[in-house]
């Protein structure tokens, strides 16, 4: 099913509906996925449309901004909280006694890395930050 301009909505024989923006990009001709019926609505796909033009009209490809942007997810992803406190624990528990280095490590794994552990560290904010104090604050440990 075609809407306009290259934007259409296509239907697997399986049943499942993908909309696609087709267009071209130094003479080539690409595909451009923009969501999947009905998660995706017609209102948000025309939008996501919209937003492939205007870049594709200041010169940029819209399916490589995708992927950089899938992969600035990912890498965002990999830095997480848990991530980078073991990293840091690394480094620092050489300088601790045993029994430190152990209580550290326990503590952040029972009352910090449940609550934020797997949150990107970009993501944090203070504000994030001070529920889990005030849990560990209120439970005296």
């Amino acid at each position: 099913m075609s809407d306009s301009g290259g934007f259409d909505l296509q239907v697997a024989v399986s049943g499942s509906k993908l909309w696609r923006l087709k267009y071209r990009v130094d003479g080539k001709e690409k595909l451009l996925a923009l969501g999947v019926y009905p998660h995706i609505s017609l209102a948000d796909a025309r939008a996501a449309r919209d937003k492939a033009k205007a870049e594709l009209r200041e010169g940029k490809d819209p399916s490589v901004l995708k992927k950089m942007n899938k992969f600035a997810s990912k890498l965002a992803a990999l830095n997480t909280f848990e991530q980078l406190a073991r990293e840091w624990y690394d480094l620092q528990k050489s300088q601790w006694v045993e029994r430190h280095a152990s209580d550290v490590i326990e503590s952040l794994e029972k009352e910090v890395f449940p609550h934020i552990g797997a949150r990107p560290i970009n993501d944090l904010q203070p504000t994030d930050i001070l529920p889990v104090l005030r849990l560990i604050e209120r439970r005296g440990v």
